[in-house]
């Protein structure tokens, strides 16, 4: 029973892990290359990984896939370890409030991505989201900065704060759900078990009795 308990826990870990990795904002250094637009039908297996249809839009079984293909400096945990360059291609599509980046502006990055395209400067692309090149899914950029140059670092402060917030909140939720259990459901269970015991010290005199 407790390895079944610990191989539970560990998935449900996994899964949150998975989904806060695929979910938080991540920064790539990189130089935009080109822009496309396609149709594609997405498949069951693509559907999850892509937003609704742009604000306004009829939503249809066609889907208009606009693509900012870049070259970005290669990166790994946040982009705090880096090195070499790889080819890295983002969707450019709007989130509404889930994921809760609320981006309505694709129109307005597809045009920053397009004054940038096949020039020299480095830009600070924002993201969220996984590159999976056999199922054809691609990261989601939420916003393009320019940089000085492939030398630069964007910190992960909000993701920092983000995993602070956790580790608070579940200290807090720990620290009151003992206290919870130590005042409201200990004293609960002990005068159910003191009322157990005198029912049945009662029973047991009664049949006593009647020996």
């Amino acid at each position: 029973m407790r390895n079944l308990k610990r191989v539970l826990r560990g998935c449900v870990l996994l899964l949150a892990g998975l989904y806060l990795h695929y979910t938080l904002p991540q920064h790539d250094i990189a130089k935009v290359t080109g822009v496309s637009d396609r149709l594609e039908r997405l498949s069951w297996v693509q559907k999850p990984f892509f937003n609704q249809g742009d604000l306004g839009a009829a939503e249809g079984e066609m889907r208009d896939l606009r693509l900012i293909n870049s070259v970005r400096v290669n990166s790994w945990f946040f982009g705090l370890w880096r090195g070499g360059e790889q080819v890295m291609v983002y969707r450019n599509e709007d989130t509404g409030v889930y994921p809760p980046y609320f981006k309505f502006d694709s129109s307005d990055l597809e045009a920053e991505a397009t004054a940038l395209a096949g020039k020299e400067q480095w830009v600070s692309i924002t993201h969220y989201g996984w590159r999976l090149r056999f199922l054809s899914i691609y990261p989601n950029a939420v916003s393009i900065t320019p940089v000085s140059g492939p030398e630069h670092r964007v910190f992960p402060w909000f993701n920092l704060f983000f995993f602070g917030f956790l580790l608070v909140a579940g200290v807090t939720l720990r620290a009151m759900w003992r206290q919870f259990l130590e005042r409201m459901v200990d004293p609960a269970m002990e005068s159910l078990e003191d009322g157990y015991d005198r029912r049945k010290s009662r029973i047991q005199k009664w049949i006593d009795r009647w020996r």
